[in-house]
């Protein structure tokens, strides 16, 4: 039932990676699969979820300008990036009967629709899955920060950042054994620690704005639905 839930509209942001399963680059089916069957459970239970993914399995700005690059392309091309991310998930959606819309910062119809607030809201309300791609249209802004602006302006109640680890850790809990999660923390907390949540644009609107930030687990089976009921046991909400 929807009232056993905490939250009924969230944006999930993803990375680019979480479409490559295994591969460090491309697509994996069974990994686009994955996504779609979690995000499915809780749309059928009455949520309203809005995404946000990455590019970062197919480009990366900074590896450009690493090159050389100008700056300014380089971010361009990852938006560009993360707009074919959104139209595989748009049709991984589809196939599994889920209807999913995507909006794009920068027009480019026919592809999909130009990014409208109240258009993505009614979908939202609809039951349908919107996807935002293109970033914020702008370079020098990560899809963190498109992910915060975005789940702003459709009023979502808190940002899910999707992660391989369940929560926010002491230290990279892969290197280093003795790190320790936090289950809860707050915005103050996280800025005086240094922890690495999000950039510090994205992170500075999530707490001006007192947005939550559940950086949770998604590869746990039933973790999005978990922390949707307000589990902290395999995340750390940040507020």
């Amino acid at each position: 039932m929807l009232n056993e839930y905490k939250y009924q509209r969230v944006l999930i942001k993803f990375s680019g990676e979480s479409l490559s399963g295994t591969g460090e680059t491309g697509y994996a089916a069974d990994a686009i699969k994955s996504v779609v069957e979690r995000v499915e459970k809780v749309v059928d239970s009455g949520i309203e979820v809005a995404l946000v993914v990455g590019a970062g399995n197919i480009w990366r700005g900074v590896n450009g300008s690493d090159w050389g690059m100008d700056r300014v392309s380089a971010d361009y091309m990852g938006m560009l990036a993360t707009v074919m991310n959104a139209l595989c998930l748009r049709d991984a959606f589809d196939n599994a009967g889920i209807a999913a819309e995507v909006f794009t910062s920068i027009p480019m119809k026919p592809v999909a629709e130009p990014f409208d607030r109240r258009q993505a809201i009614k979908a939202m309300e609809s039951g349908k899955v919107v996807i935002f791609a293109g970033g914020t249209g702008s370079p020098f802004f990560t899809t963190d920060t498109t992910a915060t602006l975005r789940a702003l302006e459709t009023n979502c109640e808190a940002v899910l950042k999707a992660t391989k680890v369940d929560g926010v850790y002491t230290d990279d809990p892969f290197k280093n054994p003795a790190a320790t999660r936090y289950e809860t923390l707050s915005f103050e907390e996280a800025l005086s620690r240094r922890l690495a949540i999000m950039d510090s644009t994205a992170f500075s609107m999530c707490r001006d704005n007192s947005l939550p930030i559940i950086v949770f687990n998604f590869s746990e089976e039933d973790g999005l639905d978990m922390v949707l009921r307000g589990d902290t046991t395999i995340a750390t909400l940040i507020s």
